[in-house]
């Protein structure tokens, strides 16, 4: 029998009412992922038969879609397959038993959740500290080693600049010592809201925004001229318009400013990490898939490197110092945030990514995102001297099985399939003592295959691929899941990535942050199995291995 931990006995503790068996809505279903950030997570009504030939037949009615990246009506799953009676008929021979790894006995990965978007509201107060103190006694009780939160900039110099307020997160970090959990902080410099997943909306700082209207080029820019507030340019880094600061002065004054406010907290180990946001959604890309401007996966995205008046002076600076200033421009011919690369000029098969104005600007693209990373971590490590900082890297796992890897290199990652566009990145954490934080561990690429074949997408290889880079340069590497998941397939994966088998150096992930603190997640049976994960990720033994 598993060990129940918090549930075992008679009956659950008191829980918040998301957790009572009666009142526990269906379980959750999960689906592969039908995109970068895409929950393809759907609560459903079953109806269970059986055929004459004693296959069970299972019929899901599919609900409706969120904000949060459940299907709608245009991107479920199932849409479009059902009859007329609104339910999708599935023959199954019931549950496979995958044989599963023993993991009792490998090396202590420590396992972090999430905590909510918005556990800290615009007023700089925790939302619901009974109910969250409940929460984090929870996952106490199965021994999670801490939690991650992010600092917003946007909450705490939301008014004027150098004007912090930490008040809301000093409370927090009380209640996670009370505990004695472990905090992974992330510096949180991009707004909140517009992405998938995204259940709160946490703008830049008012002062900011104030400038961008004067000043709309401090945003980057898409051809069309269009403005995304998700984060500054980093064409800016070196540039005094933010009330004569630059932007990296403006970043690394807040970081300073938390270390003084928390040495409480690093000095009592509590606080073990800090990830420094470094681009959309705290990733180190650009922000080249934007929802709001109608990117669906598995579109190539658009280049958002050189249509504000900052970038485009440091494009033209290079491509005169390369002898040809006629390179200072974008390609016109990438096509647009929904392309697949088959139909661009530059994207396809032996497309212009490949000529030499195509090198050209692709490595210049590269060195920008290279160079911002490191003036950026430059003066983290300054700001946490001694403490361990972590840079996050997205998983764009989209058309990597195609000869340009379109949707990386319209992000930044200059990785096409005759070069490797993650060493230089992980040579440069490696410069400043810095861990890898990789997504999407969690995804397999048979999934994709059969939901959007279209997309040639190939997580698995690309989460290989990235870590040894990181591995090849001795830095740390930790991952989080880039979708919701609840399931022991999803887990299992997450497992094989943490620890490789076989690896003869031993190598495994530094970390673990599990995206994150739900109700769902403490429904009865998530939990149940978020627990058993927990076990084997910390090197302990389970009962109920299917072997």
């Amino acid at each position: 029998m598993l060990q129940m931990g918090p549930f075992s006995g008679a009956a659950p503790p008191a829980t918040p009412a998301s957790m009572a068996p009666a009142q526990a809505p269906p379980p959750l279903r999960r689906v592969s992922p039908a995109g970068p950030h895409r929950a393809r997570v759907y609560r459903s009504a079953r109806l269970n038969t059986f055929s004459a030939n004693g296959r069970r037949r299972t019929a899901i009615m599919a609900g409706g879609g969120d904000r949060k990246g459940n299907p709608t009506a245009e991107n479920s799953p199932i849409a479009g397959g059902c009859s007329d009676s609104g339910y999708d008929e599935q023959v199954m021979d019931g549950p496979p038993k995958i044989p599963e790894r023993n993991f009792a006995g490998t090396p202590y990965v420590p396992v972090y959740v999430m905590l909510p978007l918005g556990v800290i509201n615009m007023e700089g107060e925790v939302v619901d500290p009974e109910g969250l103190m409940k929460q984090l006694k929870i996952l106490k009780s199965v021994n999670v080693d801490g939690v991650m939160i992010d600092c917003w900039w946007g909450i705490v110099e939301a008014h004027a600049p150098q004007e912090y307020n930490w008040n809301g997160y000093k409370q927090l970090f009380q209640m996670v010592r009370e505990l004695k959990l472990k905090l992974q902080v992330v510096m949180s410099f991009h707004e909140c809201g517009g992405n998938v997943g995204d259940d709160v909306y946490i703008p830049l700082p008012h002062w900011v925004t104030e400038i961008g209207r004067s000043n709309p080029d401090i945003y980057f820019t898409d051809r069309e001229g269009r403005r995304n507030q998700d984060c500054l340019s980093w064409g800016i880094d070196k540039e005094r318009v933010l009330r004569g600061r630059t932007a990296v002065e403006v970043y690394f004054d807040y970081m300073r400013s938390f270390r003084v406010e928390f040495n409480e907290f690093f000095e009592d180990g509590i606080i073990a990490e800090i990830e420094v946001g470094l681009g959309p959604c705290g990733e180190l890309r650009y922000p080249s898939y934007p929802a709001k401007y109608g990117w669906r996966y598995p579109g190539i995205g658009e280049f958002q490197v050189c249509y504000d008046q900052y970038l485009i002076k440091s494009l033209r600076k290079a491509a005169e110092a390369r002898g040809h200033s006629s390179w200072a421009r974008g390609p016109d011919n990438a096509g647009s945030y929904n392309s697949r690369p088959h139909e661009t000029g530059f994207f396809r098969d032996g497309g212009d990514y490949d000529s030499y104005y195509g090198r050209f600007f692709l490595g210049w693209c590269s060195r920008v995102l290279v160079d911002h990373a490191d003036r950026v971590l430059s003066l983290a490590n300054f700001a946490f001297e001694g403490i361990s900082i972590a840079a996050k890297i997205s998983g764009i796992h989209w058309w990597y099985k195609t000869a340009s890897h379109a949707a990386e290199l319209a992000a930044g990652f200059y990785n096409p399939c005759n070069r490797d566009g993650y060493a230089p990145i992980a040579a440069m954490l490696k410069k400043h003592d810095a861990a890898l934080n990789f997504t999407c561990v969690e995804l397999r690429t048979l999934d994709q295959h059969e939901d959007f074949p279209e997309a040639l997408a190939d997580p698995e290889g690309l989460v290989w691929q990235v870590l040894n880079a990181a591995w090849d340069v001795c830095i740390p590497v930790a991952s989080e899941n880039a979708l919701p998941c609840y399931d022991r397939d999803g887990y299992n994966k997450i497992l094989e990535n943490a620890k490789p088998l076989n690896d003869p150096d031993g190598r495994h992930l530094s970390a673990f942050t599990y995206l994150r603190l739900s109700s769902v997640l403490l429904e009865r049976d998530n939990f149940l199995e978020f627990e058993r994960f927990v076990k084997r990720m910390h090197g302990e033994a389970v009962l109920d291995l299917h072997l």
